[in-house]
């Protein structure tokens, strides 16, 4: 790219680049935005579809879960890729929500291109919706209800309502993983000062593939994918003492290179003898302190192996070091690095240390141990893509469940929130003058995207529903009225207890807001690259690259 500067030519830009500038880039990133939203506007809700998704080598991924979608698309346009960003930051604080964050900030740039088209300053939009966000947050504070570590009723539904659109099965199914995920939550938080933390390492998920979803147990313990390293040791232990060794029980190398001389048998003998003894005296120093379990994060040596099963003692070795941590949260064991001073004080306690065979392989299941403060959701399926859908949801459910708690607030979910923001923002706007009162507006426009995907994706009148949320939120008694998506009508959600956290739609609107400020502010988009990559076949304008790979 060129410019002609008092008869030169100056180069700017290498060859092949190519530049949008003005209202023609701005156009171009809140087309390619909503575009983005539209995809997975379809996914949303109890009545949302699935995305099947085709890589080059022919892996399937079957789900409907807004930020996998968005990962799998392997979109190429820029400003696609701020839209999965926002996926993934909705998922990384609070782990549920990303469908409704990418819907509102697709819709919140449709609504800022209908303004530029009226002539509308950039500038001017993105403080009117500076403005209606801040708005929109004490409005959320206000109509949010409390909810406490105590509430396993409200947090149960506020995690069926998170699997809501998960395709996983039926609805025992569903309530089973939904009561799972709540006591596994409520077993790892830990209050301090009024204030409830939850460290969501803590829930460990295992997936295997055979049985069936209602197979999805809550192991109160962890569950180790390694198997007892010596036949002859027993395979299920009750009343376990466990001990937690970062060590190698096996002879150590030193750390010098060294050279041992052997000139005779007898000193070869000695040597083997004296080897021996070394690893006895390992052993014994581990029956001493009354343990019949030993979890090895490094190599355990064949003959330590044998003394171990001679002694009745169950052994595991080359354990990862999160699930060695895990492992001390839940039997409450203290990690040794050496077996100097070893006491029986340092032994973590479990119910039951056995091994099973599931789908034909081996696993140690460290269960029945007294409040755990780690604990694991082995999760089943039929199938493969069954396995890593009930996956996600029991990720998303852990995320909201950890939600409600942190923040401790809730509010009522199936679009009412949305209506409810929107209408106080309606409101707020006429108090606003100049021309930031239209973005305010639209801004609350946008925020009735939510339950016109949720009526559109149940098959209802989407203008029908819309109206006759608008009507009844003006009413003083409407303001937990929303989308009845199972039986297809307008209702009172509290009663039917869909409830979600507030600190997810807080996020959702933060996130949306954030990205469609940054898309906003572009007027100049410049690819030096050239070629496939740098912009969509067709210039920076196409859609080209929003494909799959």
């Amino acid at each position: 790219m060129s410019k002609q500067v008092s008869g030169e030519q100056t180069y700017v830009l290498p060859e092949g680049a190519q530049r949008v500038i003005g209202r023609d880039a701005m156009r171009i990133n809140i087309a390619i935005g909503y575009a983005v939203a539209n995809i997975i506007k379809t996914t949303l809700g109890p009545k949302g579809m699935d995305k099947m998704l085709v890589s080059d080598l022919g892996d399937i991924v079957i789900t409907n879960d807004g930020r996998t979608v968005l990962e799998e698309m392997n979109v190429d346009h820029p400003a696609a890729k701020l839209m999965v960003e926002v996926a993934k930051t909705q998922d990384k604080e609070v782990g549920d929500g990303t469908t409704t964050s990418v819907v509102i900030a697709g819709n919140l740039l449709r609504k800022a291109g209908e303004l530029l088209d009226q002539n509308i300053h950039p500038t001017v939009i993105i403080k009117g919706y500076e403005l209606s966000a801040k708005k929109a947050e004490e409005a959320l504070a206000k109509i949010s209800e409390p909810v406490l570590p105590t509430d396993k009723e409200i947090l149960v539904k506020i995690a069926l309502v998170s699997m809501g659109s998960k395709g996983i099965g039926n609805d025992d199914e569903k309530k089973k993983i939904a009561v799972l995920m709540s006591e596994a939550v409520m077993q790892v938080a830990e209050t301090k000062n009024g204030k409830t933390t939850v460290d969501l390492d803590l829930i460990k998920i295992e997936k295997k593939a055979g049985g069936e979803v209602l197979d999805t147990e809550l192991i109160r313990g962890v569950l180790v994918d390694k198997e007892v390293v010596h036949a002859g040791m027993p395979k299920s232990v009750k009343d376990a003492k466990i001990l937690l060794l970062d060590a190698a029980l096996e002879i150590e190398k030193t750390e010098t290179d060294a050279k041992i001389e052997i000139t005779s048998p007898d000193k070869m003998e000695a040597f083997l003898h004296q080897e021996e003894k070394m690893m006895r005296d390992m052993v014994d120093k581990i029956v001493a302190a009354k343990t019949n379990v030993v979890f090895c994060q490094k190599g355990i040596d064949d003959l330590v192996q044998h003394f171990l099963a001679k002694k009745g003692i169950t052994a595991i070795r080359r354990v990862k070091k999160s699930d060695m941590e895990k492992l001390a949260r839940a039997t409450g064991a203290v990690i040794a690095s050496t077996l100097e001073d070893l006491k029986e004080a340092d032994l973590g306690h479990a119910g039951l240390v056995e091994e099973k065979k599931i789908s034909g392989e081996a696993m140690v299941f460290v269960e029945k141990c007294k409040d755990p403060k780690s604990v694991t959701v082995f999760v089943r399926g039929g199938t493969d893509h069954v396995v890593s859908e009930v996956e996600r949801a029991v990720v998303d459910a852990r995320g909201a469940v950890a939600s409600a708690l942190q923040d401790g607030k809730y509010v009522v979910g199936g679009g009412s929130v949305e209506m409810e923001i929107s209408k106080e923002i309606q409101n707020y706007a006429t108090h606003i003058g100049g021309r930031e009162q239209l973005a305010i507006q639209a801004f609350a426009e946008a925020l009735e995207s939510i339950p016109r995907a949720l009526a559109e994706n149940a098959g209802m009148d989407v203008i029908d529903t819309i109206v006759a949320l608008r009507t009844k939120h003006k009413e003083a008694t409407g303001k937990t009225v929303g989308v009845d998506v199972l039986n297809g009508k307008v209702a009172d959600l509290k009663a039917a207890g869909v409830f979600e956290p507030a600190k997810v739609k807080k996020q959702a609107i933060v996130s949306a807001t954030e990205t469609a400020r940054l898309i906003l502010r572009i007027d100049d988009i410049i690819s030096s690259r050239g070629g496939r990559g740098g912009m969509p076949p067709g210039g920076p304008g196409g859609m080209g690259d929003m494909g799959m790979d």
